[in-house]
C-alpha cells in the first residue's frame, strides 16, 4: 500500500525577534551536538514502506512510540526518515520529556540531529509550574527552551498570562513575553511591551511601557518588577500611580498591593485634581488602606485657582483620604511658611479640612496681606470656591501695618474675624477688649494726629489693603493725641511685635528658614 507523503508545512523564522529567538532555540553545547543517537521505534500497530517513495522513510500507523535518548514521543501516526533521523507525527502527539514535562500537539516535526521539535495545531506545555496553550511551539531539548510567535496563554497558580510571542526556558522555570502582554491575577491585570515571568519566585519583570490596572488604581512605569506571591511592586523610571482624582509620580516607586504601604523616592508629584492641589517632595509614605500619605524632604503643596496659587512648605506633610480615596484633610508640621502674591504667612503647624474648607493655623501664625501684619494664638482662614472667604484670629488678635518707618497703626483685641472680597480683606470686626493706635492724616498724607481708643467691639473698614474707618461700640473711649504730646512708648500696644523680616517674599522664601528675632518696643 502507498500512501502520498503529505509533510506539516513550515513556519519561517525572520525579523530581529525572530533571529534572536532562532539563535537562542539553535544554541547548544558542540558536545552534545555532535551526538548522533537514532530514534528508536518501541511499537507501532502497522509499518508501511515503499522504496519507490522514499527508501529512508518508514510509514508507522496506531499506537506510535519512538524515543531518542530518554525522551519518548507518541502519536496516532507517523513519518520516520532514519537517515536525515527525522520525524513526522500526527494526531494526539505527545512529547514525554521527563516525569514533571510533558508537551501536546496535533502535528510534529522533530529534527533528530538537531533536538529541535516544532508542533502544530492544540498545542500544550505542562510542568508543575506552568501550562502553556499555543497554536505553534518550537522546542529545544538541549537548551529546554520552548518558543511561540502566534500567541500563547501560559497558567501559573492564580495568574494568566497572554502575549503575542514568548519564550518558555523549561529548565530555570522563567517565561518571556513580548508584544501584547497580559498578566492577570486575582488583585489586577498587567498589560505591558515585554514582560519576564519567573514561576519560581512568581515574580514578573517588565521593560517598556507597562500599565497595571487594579481594583482603585492605574499603575504606568517603563522598569521593574511586581512578585504576584508577596504583591510587591518595585517601579523605575517615573512609575505613576493614579485613582480617580489622585495621581502620584515619582523617581522610583515601591508598593506592597496587598497592604497598601508603599514609599517614593525622588521628584515626587502627589496630585488632588478634585481639589486643585498638588503636593512635592523628595521622600513620600503612602498608607493606601489607611487612607494617608506622608511627604517629606522639601516638602511643598501647591494649591491653585484661576488667578493665583498658593505655595505652602513645612518639614512633613500629610494628606488622609476616605474610603473613596478622596481627600478629608492635610496636615503641615513644623516650620510652616507660604506664600500667595496677596497673603503670606508662617506658624508651626497646619490642618486643613476639606469637610470645611478651613485652613487652621497653630503655634505662633502670623498672616501678612498688603501692608497688614495679623498674628494671634490660633488663626483659622475659610475658603469658598478656591478663594479667601473669611479668617478669625483666636486669643491675642493683632493687626499691624507700618505708617511710616517708625510708626505703625495697630488693632488689637482678644478674638478677630476678617472677612474677604475677591480675596481682598475689606473689614475686620474686633471682640473683646479692642485697643487701637492709628496715625490719622488728610487727604495729602500730612499726620493730623495719634488716635488711640478701646472699645468692647470695633468694626474695622479696609480697602486695598490699608486701614480706612475704625468703629468703636459698646464702652468706647478715645483721644486724639498730638504725634509731639504722645511718647513713644504710649506709641505700640502692649504684645507688639513686628515680624516684618520674616515675610516670604516670593515662593522660593517658603523654603528659608529665617531665624531673626522679632522686634520689640
Amino acid at each position: 500500500m502507498q500512501k502520498e507523503l503529505n509533510l506539516p508545512d513550515r513556519i519561517q523564522i525572520s525579523g530581529p525577534f525572530f533571529l534572536l529567538a532562532a539563535m537562542i532555540l539553535l544554541a547548544a553545547t558542540p558536545a552534545v551536538a555532535q551526538q548522533k543517537t537514532r530514534i528508536q521505534i518501541i511499537h507501532a500497530d502497522h509499518y508501511q514502506y515503499n522504496a519507490r517513495f522514499n527508501k529512508n522513510i518508514q510509514q508507522l500507523i496506531g499506537h506510535v512510540e519512538l524515543k531518542q535518548d530518554s525522551i519518548l514521543f507518541l502519536s496516532d501516526s507517523a513519518y520516520l526518515n532514519d537517515k536525515t533521523r527525522s520525524l513526522d507525527a500526527f494526531g494526539h502527539v505527545h512529547i514525554n520529556v521527563n516525569d514533571t514535562l510533558n508537551i501536546f500537539g496535533d502535528r510534529l516535526h522533530y529534527n533528530g540531529k538537531t533536538r529541535i521539535g516544532e508542533l502544530f495545531g492544540k498545542v500544550k506545555l505542562i510542568d508543575p509550574k506552568a501550562l502553556l496553550t499555543t497554536r505553534h511551539l518550537v522546542y529545544n531539548r538541549l537548551t529546554g527552551i520552548a518558543y511561540y510567535d502566534t500567541g500563547g496563554t501560559i497558567v501559573s497558580d492564580s495568574n494568566t498570562l497572554k502575549s503575542r510571542f514568548g519564550f518558555y526556558n523549561t529548565n530555570t522555570k522563567i517565561f518571556y513575553f513580548k508584544k501584547n502582554v497580559v498578566l492577570t491575577n486575582p488583585d489586577q491585570q498587567t498589560h505591558a511591551d515585554t514582560l519576564i515571568y519567573n514561576t519560581i519566585n512568581k515574580t514578573a519583570y517588565f521593560k517598556g511601557p507597562t500599565f497595571i490596572k487594579g481594583n482603585h488604581s492605574m499603575v504606568k512605569c517603563v522598569d521593574g518588577w511586581y512578585n504576584t506571591g508577596t504583591h510587591l511592586v518595585q517601579m523605575r523610571k517615573r512609575p505613576e500611580i493614579a485613582s480617580s482624582q489622585q495621581q502620584l509620580t515619582a523617581d522610583s516607586i515601591d508598593y506592597n498591593n496587598h497592604t497598601g504601604f508603599g514609599r517614593a523616592f525622588g521628584h515626587i508629584r502627589v496630585l488632588d485634581t478634585l481639589h486643585s492641589l498638588l503636593v512635592k517632595g523628595r521622600l513620600a509614605e503612602i498608607w493606601n488602606n489607611r487612607g494617608v500619605t506622608f511627604v517629606t524632604d522639601s516638602a511643598v503643596a501647591i494649591t491653585y485657582d484661576e488667578q493665583d496659587s498658593m505655595f505652602l512648605h513645612a518639614d512633613t506633610l500629610w494628606v488622609y483620604f476616605n474610603r473613596k480615596h478622596k481627600a478629608k484633610k492635610m496636615l503641615a508640621y513644623h516650620w510652616v511658611q507660604f506664600y500667595r502674591t496677596d497673603l503670606q504667612g508662617k506658624c508651626d503647624s497646619i490642618a486643613y479640612a476639606v469637610s470645611d474648607s478651613v485652613i487652621r493655623l497653630y503655634k505662633a501664625p502670623v498672616l501678612w496681606t498688603g501692608k497688614n501684619q495679623l498674628t494671634a494664638d490660633s488663626i483659622f482662614l475659610a475658603i469658598h470656591n478656591n478663594q479667601m472667604d473669611s479668617l478669625t484670629l483666636f486669643n491675642n488678635a493683632f493687626i499691624i501695618s507700618r505708617d511710616s518707618l517708625n510708626n505703625f497703626n495697630q488693632i488689637e483685641g482678644r478674638d478677630m474675624v476678617g472677612y474677604f472680597y475677591h480675596n481682598q480683606i475689606y473689614r475686620v470686626k474686633v471682640d473683646g477688649n479692642a485697643q487701637s493706635i492709628y496715625w490719622v492724616r488728610d487727604d495729602h498724607k500730612h499726620l493730623i494726629g495719634i488716635n488711640k481708643a478701646e472699645a468692647s467691639y470695633m468694626v474695622i473698614g479696609v480697602k486695598n489693603n490699608d486701614i480706612k474707618t475704625i468703629n468703636y461700640i459698646e464702652k468706647a473711649s478715645e483721644t486724639m493725641y498730638p504725634e509731639k504730646v504722645l511718647p513713644p512708648k504710649d506709641r505700640i500696644l502692649q504684645g507688639f511685635s513686628w515680624q516684618e523680616a520674616l515675610r516670604p517674599r516670593s515662593k522660593y522664601d517658603i523654603f528659608i528658614k529665617k531665624k531673626i528675632p522679632a522686634s520689640r518696643f
